[in-house]
């Protein structure tokens, strides 16, 4: 006789903990608008993806300071010069990172190997944090790449 009250409290309290199916709200919004990066590195990595494929609008959404993206912060014609000579200075074939430091304010500097053709340059992508938590490419280090805007 006790065996059915136990088995009759046992299926109450596992019903008990049973829940409603909650229905799905879809996707989380997205933290990622194309706007800068979640962390240094992939900042410079989509920063070095952009000039790769000579993509103006992700330079431009790569490339910026503490105040945001350089698509935003500077006038348009301005924005292509600049991602222009840009291109023509970090222009790849491929890259690797070699390291990421400290840089000065909190800013980070990610040291990097850019092969094009059989010539290899190790510039310094300094990047930034900027609004919501982005990280952006602030400066780079033409110096390094200095010949490599006339290469063919």
């Amino acid at each position: 006789m006790r065996k059915p009250i136990l088995l009759t409290a046992v299926l109450l309290s596992l019903g008990a903990c049973a829940t409603a199916p909650v229905p799905n709200p879809g996707p989380a919004p997205s933290t990622n608008d194309g706007l800068g990066a979640l962390a240094p590195r992939l900042a410079a990595d989509a920063f070095l993806e952009a000039v790769r494929t000579e993509d103006l609008q992700a330079i431009g959404a790569t490339w910026g300071t503490s105040r945001g993206p350089a698509r935003e912060t500077i006038e348009r014609t301005e924005l292509e010069k600049r991602a222009i000579i840009l291109q023509c200075y970090l222009q790849h074939d491929s890259y690797r990172v070699l390291s990421e430091v400290p840089g000065e304010a909190g800013r980070r500097v990610v040291r990097v190997e850019l092969t094009r053709g059989d010539q290899k340059r190790q510039p310094s992508l300094h990047t930034v944090q900027g609004p919501r938590g982005r990280w952006y490419v602030e400066n780079v280090d033409l110096a390094a790449v200095r010949d490599f805007c006339g290469l063919e």
